[in-house]
């Protein structure tokens, strides 16, 4: 006979080896730091590192100079335009063909050009 349970008590949300909460709800763990141990002493390009590669170092790079290519008035319009634009620009590819080492080379310069444009 199928046993039928009401709410939620028992089922898992989601699995992640990134973002652990504790049981009560009082903490939150990245990789097994407490937030409260990176807010405001860690830097972004940091954090970024932390939550991608498992450590604080080497984090994200700097950006390279590269010009917001559209300015309409609407940042958010702006950096959506402008990061499809990037795909060719830097050569891209289709994340299914490339090796894991590669995609997160992209997506770290992905990343670092979003915030970059966001500033602009």
């Amino acid at each position: 006979m199928t046993e039928v349970h009401h709410g939620l008590e028992g089922v898992i949300a989601f699995e992640s080896e990134i973002a652990e909460p504790d049981k009560e709800g009082s903490a939150l763990r990245y990789r097994g730091v407490d937030i409260e141990d990176i807010v405001g002493r860690v830097p972004f390009e940091n954090v970024w590192g932390l939550l991608i590669d498992g450590a604080y170092t080497p984090g994200l790079e700097p950006a390279e100079p590269y010009n917001l290519p559209v300015h309409t008035g609407d940042v958010r319009v702006d950096v959506q335009a402008a990061v499809a634009m990037l795909a060719p620009a830097f050569g891209f590819g289709q994340t299914y063909d490339i090796s894991d080492e590669q995609a997160r080379e992209d997506i770290g310069r992905l990343a670092v050009m979003v915030l970059s444009y966001a500033a602009q």
